[in-house]
């Protein structure tokens, strides 16, 4: 038997301009019987009243400080456990998601049964993935395996003592959040497990190119900021995807042009060839985890053209951390 969300589980809400989305959001908490915390960074719409329409309790962000996601699931938690200091587990979802109404009793039985056991996560999936081929994109990338994982997204139940004990999010990481989080928490003896269960319908809501390359460009930021602050062994975190956006942003790049200039231009064929191969076996993983031909070579063909904005992304978190600086959250919407 499940724990009961009213009396032992908060949810903290996240957002910022989500308008109807967060609205479908906030209900489903609702539905679930969760206590929420909406925290707002800064939006402009009419969040707030919407929010506190719903019965919701409400934090607005300081706007003297760089937002982020880590910020403000901290301080909604942090709320949370003012009104209930005995809070045992939390549920955080993103503004633009929408839990599953099956959802809540499984995590929770998950968590009350596995004491080791930190976060547990499900099935994230794009509400519209027809509408856009980058909302299918995305689909593809939360399709992820079931059972013990690394790591979870935005969207999960947490046990609220071992999140305390890690200190929380770092407030200063502006991408890949919920990683570094994990990083801690398995350093501390803690598990993560993916579930076989829907937990949210996602809306990614990107129509445009521009929105795209903006997205990739901040997980480019994000796998550079993982490896500076955890990729020393025995963790070794996301040393190997960072070594892998350099190599195919820039070095294939790099090494084609020079050649092109020093021997032949035919060298720059190299180039489109390399990518060839590589996205071929990223197609064929792709259609090994069930996805349909088409989705599978979409996903193919934008992880290599998404190259160049993770090298950009990776670059800028270099620039920024050798400056001394903090750099506020990279918006795709």
């Amino acid at each position: 038997m499940s724990p009961d969300p009213s009396t032992t589980s908060g949810c903290v809400v996240i957002g910022r301009n989500e308008g109807a989305r967060l609205v479908r959001c906030l209900a489903a908490a609702r539905r679930d019987h969760f206590p929420i915390v909406y925290v707002d960074s800064g939006s402009t719409d009419d969040s707030v009243e919407r929010a506190r329409a719903l019965g919701c309790e409400v934090v607005a962000l300081d706007l003297g400080r760089p937002f982020t996601a880590a910020r403000a699931r901290n301080a909604g938690l942090a709320r949370a456990l003012d009104l209930r200091p005995d809070l045992r587990y939390v549920q955080f979802v993103d503004g633009d998601c929408e839990l599953d109404a099956g959802w809540p009793a499984r995590a929770l039985a998950r968590l009350a049964t596995e004491e080791d056991v930190a976060v547990v996560c499900g099935r994230r999936r794009e509400r519209y993935p027809e509408r856009a081929v980058f909302n299918e994109l995305c689909d593809v990338e939360w399709d992820t395996p079931v059972g013990p994982a690394r790591s979870c997204g935005g969207d999960a139940l947490m046990r609220v003592a071992a999140f305390s004990a890690v200190g929380g999010f770092d407030a200063r990481v502006i991408a890949g959040e919920e990683p570094e989080l994990c990083v801690r928490l398995r350093a501390q003896g803690w598990r993560i497990e993916r579930l076989d269960a829907e937990m949210t319908l996602h809306d990614a809501d990107m129509t445009r190119i521009s929105q795209w390359w903006r997205r990739v460009r901040r997980s480019g930021y994000a796998y550079a900021l993982g490896r500076a602050m955890h990729g020393a062994p025995p963790e070794r975190h996301w040393v190997r995807e960072t070594r892998r956006i350099y190599f195919w942003g820039g070095v294939v790049p790099a090494a084609s042009v020079a050649l092109a200039i020093t021997a032949t231009p035919w060298a720059l064929l190299a180039w489109p060839a390399a990518y060839g191969v590589s996205a071929a076996r990223s197609y064929r993983a792709t259609r090994a985890r069930g996805r349909a031909p088409r989705s599978a070579a979409m996903y193919a063909l934008f992880l290599m053209l998404g190259r160049l904005p993770e090298l950009l992304g990776a670059l800028e978190c270099a620039w920024v951390r050798a400056r001394g600086r903090e750099r506020g959250i990279i918006e795709y919407k």
